[in-house]
């Protein structure tokens, strides 16, 4: 990610967006999607995007929410000692990953921008989600709904939020222009639907976290 961030700031000046993400209630909101979109296309040369992991742990997904630019490839090794059935019928990406032990041969690349909804075909309280997006300037939120964005000065953005368990689409967002020097703060509202379930959080450590 900073290898791409350099190809697309090269000399021009960073800016930082500062975004807070909240819901309803004025509650700050973790584990948020947060992305900004420039206003006018930015042709810049683009690194090989690496290898982005999504693990299995303790019959798990690891994270909950991923998100990624357009052409990452993912990679999904299982790290339980039983198989899993990973699937997507997403029209952002649709593909099955049969039972399988270990990691895959091949990644699966996120190549059409949109929510992707993870599954497994054999445990079916295993789900996930991927936001693919065409800019490469996003992150997630922070426990306390807070998140920066390292941009370009000089252009217009509409930054924007997502989280799996958002009621309306389009997401919460807004219009910003940056200039060199200024940083911005934003905060975005997004109306959430109760969790039945709360998310379980793997007993064991994502062994491979990141990207490689």
């Amino acid at each position: 990610m900073a290898l791409i961030l350099g190809l697309l700031l090269g000399n021009a000046h960073a800016v930082t967006i500062r975004v807070n993400v909240l819901d309803s209630d004025g509650k700050p909101i973790g584990q948020a999607a947060v992305y900004a979109t420039p206003d006018t296309p930015q042709p810049v040369a683009r690194a090989k995007p690496k290898t982005l992991i999504i693990d299995q742990v303790d019959k798990e997904f690891v994270n909950h929410l991923t998100i990624v630019q357009t052409g990452t490839p993912v990679s999904f090794p299982n790290h339980d000692k039983i198989r899993h059935h990973v699937y997507s019928f997403s029209e952002a990406k649709n593909f099955e990953l049969p039972l399988y032990e270990g990691t895959p041969a091949k990644p699966v690349v996120f190549d059409k921008a949109g929510v992707v909804t993870l599954g497994c075909n054999i445990h079916d309280w295993m789900s996930a989600y991927v936001l693919v997006v065409d800019s490469p300037f996003f992150a997630l939120t922070d426990n306390q709904g807070a998140a920066q964005l390292e941009v370009p000065a000089g252009h217009g953005y509409a930054v924007s939020a997502w989280h799996p368990q958002v009621k309306k689409r389009p997401p919460g967002n807004a219009k910003v222009t940056v200039a060199a020097g200024n940083s911005t703060e934003l905060a975005l509202t997004l109306d959430l639907k109760k969790s039945f379930r709360p998310i379980r959080l793997p007993a064991t450590a994502n062994l491979d976290a990141g990207y490689r």
